[in-house]
């Protein structure tokens, strides 16, 4: 058996995150494969920040010094993908696929960062875009590699245990009854008909939310908290960072952490990475 660590997290810029502490962070991890979002710098700068150790691909987005998604291995990257969607949608900066043989097993690793979004906005459009790609492209993923996993800053809280104050956010993005409703059907049962937050029913992709597989009904845990306020000391966060598996690759789970921070002082982004180890 092979362990493959898995870690994931949106790091708000990677030359900031590294001015404040992620080198430190990374260093006592034993990481096998890092996927990063908002990397917001050039593959030169992720080369230099990270090292020679690590195999990376990187799609940075169209505007510079936004968005950006990567992948660092200590495993070769057999081939990748950076496309989504329609020709005519620009994903640039937002879903990066990439396949990696571990141990005589393929694995296949989806960086992805969803829109935030803004309701009622242009914005918000183009998450819906995005959203809508993700649900064509997960069955063909599937089909692809059975043992693949999408990771990353989702943007959307699926249900109430996701926000700590979520009764204030039902009409916030990231909230919205919609958004959820293709959550539902992400993790949905394969095939079966899924009625949606806000109504709409689909069929279930058979996809595992493997963070609330592992912490069960409980509340969180968060991955997200404001640098405003007291959100963080009070633990009143968002969990829109996900890791999230086929069933096969699920099923492999053998530990599934969110590294918060101890304290304010000692973050390093606003997100928290989440780590998964899979025993293949």
């Amino acid at each position: 058996m092979t362990r493959l660590r898995l870690a994931s997290v949106n790091v708000n810029g990677i030359r900031a995150a590294f001015r404040k502490g992620m080198g430190e962070w990374l260093a006592t991890r034993d990481v096998d494969v890092l996927a990063l979002q908002e990397v917001r710098a050039s593959s030169d700068d992720l080369a230099g920040l990270l090292g020679d150790e690590w195999d990376i691909v990187h799609d940075p987005a169209t505007a510079k010094g936004r968005a950006g998604v990567a992948i660092a291995s200590r495993h070769r990257a057999q081939i990748h993908r950076v496309e989504l969607g329609a020709e005519e949608f620009d994903s640039a900066g937002r879903w990066l696929e990439a396949d990696y043989e571990i141990g005589g097993t393929t694995v296949t690793v989806v960086s992805t960062y969803v829109h935030s979004g803004e309701a009622d906005t242009p914005k918000q459009d183009e998450k819906w875009k995005f959203l809508d790609a993700m649900t064509e492209r997960l069955p063909a993923l599937r089909e692809h590699n059975p043992l693949a996993v999408v990771v990353g800053d989702l943007n959307v809280g699926h249900d109430e245990r996701d926000i700590k104050n979520w009764k204030g956010n039902v009409k916030r993005a990231g909230f919205l009854p919609r958004e959820r409703a293709y959550f539902s059907r992400f993790f949905g049962a394969e095939g079966e008909r899924v009625e949606g937050a806000d109504g709409s029913t689909g069929p279930g992709l058979g996809w595992v939310d493997v963070g609330r597989a592992q912490a069960g009904d409980v509340d969180g845990p968060y991955t997200w908290w404001s640098w405003r306020g007291q959100a963080f000391d009070n633990d009143t966060g968002w969990r829109i960072d996900y890791q999230m598996a086929t069933p096969e690759l699920a099923g492999k789970v053998t530990q599934y952490t969110v590294d918060r921070a101890a304290a304010y002082d000692q973050r390093w982004s606003d997100h928290a990475p989440v780590v998964v180890d899979y025993e293949l």
